[in-house]
């Protein structure tokens, strides 16, 4: 666990959320692992930004995925190979190909967050009610702030 030996503040807490996310994100890919034993960690994001944002087009996708166009094609082809995502001439321009999820890619992200959160239940299940509660809070709290900071990033942007 890694320690932060300065005053009581905003970077001693930065360390402690450091070391929690970590375990977090164990908890996290513990359950992409069992739901989606076949799916890549690029795969799976390409997933979740297409149900996000139905429709999107090829390099909007790739935009949101950080990746060059041609990355996020090849990462399409396998994802329409395996029956998880649709292209569809688009609506505006029949040139533009949108990308909508498959129901197979519905049920494997359900299947997906069934099993996320039987496995975050066990872990809050060892922690005492207050510490549940605390938790539940706070990470409302970081979620509203850091929406916030992104807004207010993409404003200045």
């Amino acid at each position: 666990m890694a320690e932060y030996h300065g005053p009581d503040g905003p970077p001693q807490h930065a360390a402690a959320v450091d070391d929690a996310a970590a375990s977090l994100l164990a908890v996290w890919d513990a359950a992409r692992e069992q739901a989606t034993p076949r799916l890549s960690g690029p795969q799976l994001n390409a997933l979740l930004v297409v149900e996000r944002a139905e429709g999107i087009n090829l390099r909007g996708l790739a935009g949101q995925l950080r990746m060059i166009l041609s990355s996020a094609s090849r990462l399409c082809d396998r994802l329409v190979a395996s029956g998880l995502v649709e292209r569809v001439p688009g609506r505006a321009d029949r040139r533009e190909i949108a990308l909508f999820l498959t129901p197979s890619s519905r049920a494997l992200l359900t299947n997906l967050r069934t099993t996320r959160r039987e496995i975050l239940s066990d872990v809050l299940a060892r922690m005492s009610p207050a510490g549940r509660a605390g938790l539940v809070r706070g990470l409302a709290e970081f979620s509203h702030a850091a929406a916030e900071a992104g807004e207010s990033d993409a404003q200045t942007a």
